[in-house]
């Protein structure tokens, strides 16, 4: 946080904070506030939080204060729910209040004004909402299986050949591309791949609260150069923006040249276009599709990292999974959506991995539209809602044992699915992600195609010991293990990238 620590105040601001934090207190008069940790005069509980890890502070301070925290970071009123009981009561059976999104000070800065998820609550959110619906709603995700299939055939032969790139084998099997733009990534290298890459990088880091509530209590800090000390920030916000707009230029730019030409294949983008072609004198309908086709291209390398990391960790569930598979399919086929059903161990190993180490570890914030009440307390208008998704996923009345990979807690005495589906790991209420149903196929078939073809373990040493892992996790909006060494081997003898071929081939 140099922002905080490198940046001169004026005696200006800082009197400035004061009667904004003066204000807020005569307003709250009278109306109980959750509970939370004193805050510092004007600056609030900004140096109580653990900027690498905030939902670690989040959890330890529920274990005081509760399922319900108040905190504030300048003059923002923050209100983090620990509870997956209480976030569901908030923002799902009251989403007419809860709907909302913060305004946060970095969005514009670092080019995601575009972003469907960081709009505010009204027409435009609800434009972009209809045209996302229509291209991952539940019926419409059942049509990409074949290229989810596909992708991860490709992800197989990818690691026979190179095991040791594992990590860019993840990465460029970009299913979302294709689905939204008819386009396929080629590998880790590839140009789309790289410029989302570094903006996603960037905006990550830059777009949490406790950066953007420093900003917002402060935007002149936006008109420093970027070599003043603590202001590399604004660098970064430049390199931001134009990974933004190519992002959204270069890859709608793409599909519209192969529409034009007659070589475009099914996709988001190739089908809106065709039915607003001739209607969008304003050109605001082809901007509302560019908009929602970049924010729903994303990745599941994130989730598939932290399942290979479990495998190698707990390797009992691997070898169960890999047994049950056995058994199912056979060894002369791959599994495939057909085989679901038959596979609930696969999809409790799914469970756990999006509840272990859930990719959103705090969600994207809510804000409320109007003050709200709850268990006697006041949820003041405006205040950002930050749902701890971690906590929630470690919540030890629910989840025994919470910090271990444990699939089994999501079977039931007889074998089958429990009804604990990790929704929470989606978002909540009419902000949920509509794409979850692609998400979820897309990781089931590729984990379910690694598991019956490869075994993951510890790298050796020049010595032959095992290589030990610190599983250590990214910081950010969204988070990740960090690169780790593995050791990936086919499970039948002498399996090669010609007989899997042949594997995939007869499996149709």
């Amino acid at each position: 946080m140099a922002v905080v620590t490198n940046v001169p105040l004026t005696a200006l601001a800082v009197l400035a904070a004061v009667v904004v934090v003066i204000g807020n207190r005569k307003k709250d008069k009278g109306h109980p506030l959750p509970p939370g940790p004193p805050p510092l005069p004007v600056v609030g509980n900004v140096t109580g939080i653990d900027t690498e890890a905030p939902w670690l502070s989040y959890t330890k301070w529920g274990a005081v204060y509760g399922d319900l925290i108040y905190t504030r970071l300048f003059s923002q009123h923050i209100i983090v729910i620990n509870s997956e009981q209480v976030a569901k009561a908030l923002m799902e059976q009251r989403s007419h209040i809860y709907s909302d999104r913060p305004v946060i000070a970095t969005t514009e800065p670092l080019g995601m004004g575009f972003n469907s998820v960081l709009l505010r609550y009204g027409p435009g959110w609800r434009h972009h909402r209809r045209l996302i619906h229509q291209a991952v709603r539940p019926d419409a995700a059942l049509e990409y299986r074949p290229v989810q299939l596909q992708k991860a055939h490709e992800l197989l032969l990818n690691l026979i050949r190179s095991p040791e790139n594992y990590l860019e084998h993840l990465h460029s099997g970009s299913i979302i591309m294709s689905a939204v733009y008819g386009y396929e990534p080629t590998s880790c290298d590839d140009s789309f791949l790289v410029v989302i890459d570094k903006a996603t990088k960037i905006i990550t880091e830059d777009l949490r609260p406790e950066v953007a509530a420093i900003i917002s209590a402060f935007p002149f800090l936006l008109r420093f150069p970027s070599w003043f000390p603590g202001m590399a920030i604004n660098g970064r916000a430049a390199e931001a923006r134009r990974y933004a707009k190519e992002w959204v230029e270069s890859t709608f730019q793409y599909t519209q040249q192969a529409l034009t030409a007659g070589t475009s294949t099914p996709s988001m983008i190739s089908d809106a276009m065709r039915k607003v072609e001739g209607k969008d004198d304003t050109g605001e309908l082809t901007r509302a599709i560019k908009d929602v086709a970049a924010t729903i291209t994303h990745q599941t390398q994130s989730t598939l990292r932290v399942f290979i990391l479990a495998m190698i960790l707990y390797p009992a569930v691997q070898e169960r999974a890999y047994q049950l598979i056995n058994s199912v399919v056979g060894t002369d086929r791959l599994p495939n959506f057909d085989d679901r059903e038959s596979l609930p161990y696969i999809d409790a190993i799914l469970r756990e991995t999006l509840r272990w180490r859930p990719a959103f570890p705090l969600g994207v914030p809510h804000a409320t539209t109007e003050d709200d009440f709850y268990n006697g307390y006041l949820i003041p208008k405006g205040a950002t809602i930050v749902p701890n998704v971690w906590a929630m996923a470690h919540d030890e009345t629910k989840y025994t044992n919470s910090l271990e990979f444990i699939p089994e807690r999501f079977l039931a005495a007889n074998g089958s699915l429990t009804d604990d589906k990790v929704d929470y790991g989606f978002g909540f209420g009419r902000r949920g992600c509509a794409g979850k149903y692609m998400a979820d196929a897309s990781l089931w078939s590729s984990m379910a195609l690694m598991l019956a073809t490869f075994k993951f373990a510890r790298a050796k040493d020049a010595h032959g010991n095992d290589i030990d892992i610190d599983g250590k996790m990214s910081s950010g909006l969204t988070i990740h293990p960090l690169p780790f060494p593995c050791s990936i081997t086919p499970r039948s003898s002498g399996m090669n990238a010609e007989k899997l071929t042949e594997l995939i081939r007869a499996s149709g």
